[in-house]
């Protein structure tokens, strides 16, 4: 996500500026996935989200966004039920904030370098919510050994005011939206909030890719002159579920109090590996 902050299967990512965008399989023809995938996780199971997965982030200091919820593992807030994983967030005090939700983290117990990364979810809606399904560095490598010098990889990014609207980004040294020179597309799609769509990203040493329901709308290709300013995509990476509440982005145009509570419900979330294409 757009987040200021900083698992061993494969990864995808978002990908280059509109102006440089490629369809994902011309730059990954050298490239294939697995058909089958090697971590995953299919919530059809009741309750809390598989320990031998996920983590969770807490807190309610604003994540450098200044975001207005504070994260909890409560099931109130995140639980699987019926067959979906459920991040809800509520206007509630919850620590110092007004807003409760979750961060669901693979740190640790999925990590990944390369691969095919889908997520079929269902977004919330409303003035103030910022879903995002995305990617951190799971090791601290490079530069100032945290954001932005590691990279992030955003599958997806929605805010409330702006619905239908799906932003796929990636965030390097070089690249990011502090110093107006983030690489990113977006692309409108109908009903995120009423009905499931598949967000992945395709990671391979020259490129991520960003896709919804199969369709490519970024692609970020690794230039020869590339460092790790500009590419620090090759190191492992972990995945994150969240709903943030206003922020920077999320509350540019205030937060509509009427709307909640709201959910993100995933069908399943599913890492294909990168293998040797014959």
């Amino acid at each position: 996500m757009t987040k200021f902050i900083l698992a061993t299967a494969l990864l995808i990512l978002p990908a280059a500026i509109v102006c440089c965008a490629q369809p994902a399989d011309s730059v990954n023809s050298q490239y294939q996935f697995a058909t089958t995938p090697t971590w995953q996780d299919e919530f059809n199971y009741t309750g809390k989200p598989d320990p031998e997965k996920w983590n969770y982030d807490l807190g309610d200091h604003g994540w450098g966004n200044n975001e207005l919820e504070n994260y909890t593992d409560k099931p109130e807030n995140i639980r699987v039920e019926n067959g979906h994983l459920v991040i809800e967030v509520k206007k509630e005090t919850s620590g110092k904030q007004n807003y409760s939700s979750a961060r669901l983290v693979s740190k640790g117990k999925g990590d990944f370098l390369y691969g095919k990364f889908e997520i079929k979810a269902r977004l919330p809606k409303g003035r103030g919510t910022w879903p995002a399904i995305w990617m951190l560095a799971s090791e601290k490598n490079y530069g100032n050994k945290g954001w932005p010098d590691n990279g992030e990889i955003d599958i997806m990014e929605h805010v409330g005011f702006d619905q239908n609207r799906v932003h796929g980004n990636i965030h390097t040294k070089a690249f990011n939206h502090a110093i107006k020179t983030n690489k990113g597309n977006n692309v409108l799609i109908d009903n995120v909030s009423d009905e499931f769509h598949v967000y992945s990203c395709e990671w391979t040493p020259s490129s991520v890719s960003i896709l919804i329901d199969g369709k490519a709308f970024f692609t970020f290709t690794k230039e020869p002159s590339y460092q790790w300013a500009e590419w620090p995509f090759d190191k492992p990476f972990h995945l994150l579920l969240n709903i943030a509440v206003g922020g920077n982005w999320g509350g540019q145009k205030g937060v509509d109090d009427s709307i909640f509570p709201q959910k993100m419900e995933v069908d399943y979330v599913r890492v294909y590996p990168l293998t040797e294409k014959k």
